[in-house]
């Protein structure tokens, strides 16, 4: 087992005593992380409460983070608003503090980080052969590149960009659009694309088989692939449960891709759908 944990808060704290200037700049640190089985596919698992994760495969052999820390995005921090009892005095702050672990096991990768009160921004390389659980849900955005495995992506108030990516993904967000782009997939494997806020807008090759699962609660969906939709009746559901009484009727758009194969599903309310065909 490799652990890496480095934390700069004490260092930083001097650097505010020596030269005030420095510790309002962003702070930056590097990870080096060596994998046990440098020929073997692995995981990557990162969840973040404040700032973003841009991952990007390459031809090496090390899981590289690099690291910016920086005050807090968006809405001032409690210390920052005027306090009556402090009659006049000032503030002392010690500047950016930063605490990021990471921790390799068997080819996965954990990394951990504290980012209650500030924001973390990690741009991570990997093998290309890599498998991702990534999550992030304040001041940030979620980038993926040039990956292939099985694909875990979730935000809250951000996008997700996913690019030039193979295997499976699933990928939800609630307020940002959601933008894929697949080079190949893995064949037998089910998706889903999901946002609340923003378009859903994938790319796949020109030879996906797939069968669609699709809904935009407030609006539309547009494919250049030649989708087979099903005509049937809406689904309906009746239920019984302590003398309450629902029916549902589903307003989903089900549809055939090339003949059909595992389900996609997308979904969004405010904004449109998109399934490209890659050209």
């Amino acid at each position: 087992m490799n652990a890496h944990t480095f934390t700069n808060a004490l260092l930083f704290l001097s650097l505010f005593i020596i030269r005030p200037s420095i510790a309002q700049n962003d702070v930056k640190e590097q990870l080096v992380v060596p994998l046990s089985d440098p020929g073997k596919p692995g995981l990557l698992k990162v969840s973040l409460i404040n700032g973003s994760i841009h991952v990007i495969g390459y031809s090496g052999k090390d899981v590289v983070i690099d690291i910016t820390s920086s005050p807090k995005r968006g809405r001032r921090d409690d210390d920052d608003r005027p306090d009556q009892s402090s009659n006049g005095m000032k503030r002392i702050t010690t500047g950016v503090p930063l605490d990021v672990s990471a921790e390799e096991k068997n080819n996965t990768v954990n990394v951990h980080a504290n980012t209650m009160k500030q924001t973390v921004d990690l741009t991570i390389k990997v093998p290309q052969r890599f498998s991702l659980k990534v999550s992030t849900i304040n001041n940030g955005t979620i980038e993926v590149e040039n990956v292939s495995g099985t694909l875990e992506a979730t935000n809250v108030n951000g996008y997700i960009h996913l690019t030039n990516i193979a295997g499976s993904a699933v990928a939800n967000t609630v307020n940002g659009n959601l933008i894929a782009t697949f080079k190949s997939i893995d064949s037998g494997t089910p998706m889903a694309f999901s946002t609340l806020n923003g378009n859903v807008d994938v790319t796949f090759p020109a030879s996906v088989k797939a069968n669609s699962k699709l809904k935009s609660d407030r609006g539309d969906i547009y494919s250049d692939f030649d989708i087979d939709v099903d005509k049937n009746q809406p689904k309906v559901s009746r239920t019984n449960q302590s003398g309450m009484y629902q029916v549902k009727i589903e307003d989903w758009v089900y549809g055939k891709i090339n003949g059909g194969g595992p389900e996609v599903m997308m979904k969004n309310m405010n904004g449109n759908i998109y399934i490209r065909k890659a050209k």
